[in-house]
């Protein structure tokens, strides 16, 4: 039997992002060990790029790193006369950068979405944004293959 699933994502809306970086608190906190025993920023899977001269702020979230594409992306973004190179706004975990890696153990810093169980009401950071520059939203339906429960024949005694 097929079921539907909604797949979710964290959506970033950059102009609503006040560069606060309480989501960053919040992904350090609950990925601590023992849970919420600490928060230390460098430790987030997620990062606010700031650049309060332009007024600029853009919460990337870590992912994945491909060893093929690793400085493979050359391009350049302009924003209020600023040049900044290919890597500022990059959010892979990537051996040639020190974002998103642990500062204590070296190991890479992966979002999970807070993992599974999630969180009631989404991941952390999504939770932590007043501005709601991040929503928790759904970004496609997969189609799945859902188990056919089996009736039990139950013995009267």
């Amino acid at each position: 039997m097929k079921a539907q699933k909604v797949i979710k994502a964290i959506k970033i809306q950059p102009e609503k992002c006040t560069g606060c970086r309480t989501c960053e608190l919040y992904c350090a906190a609950y990925h601590a060990t023992p849970r919420y025993s600490h928060a230390n920023p460098a430790k987030a899977r997620i990062r606010v790029f700031v650049d309060e001269l332009n007024d600029v702020y853009l919460p990337i979230i870590s992912g994945r790193y491909v060893a093929e594409s690793e400085c493979n992306i050359r391009y350049r973004v302009v924003i209020g006369g600023r040049d900044y190179d290919e890597c500022t706004f990059c959010r892979a975990v990537c051996p040639s950068r020190k974002d998103f890696f642990d500062p204590d153990t070296g190991l890479p810093l992966l979002c999970d979405g807070c993992g599974e169980p999630m969180p009631e009401g989404g991941p952390m950071c999504v939770q932590a944004c007043d501005q709601e520059a991040l929503l928790y939203m759904p970004e496609r339906v997969e189609e799945i293959e859902v188990p056919e429960v089996e009736e039990e024949e139950v013995e009267e005694l």
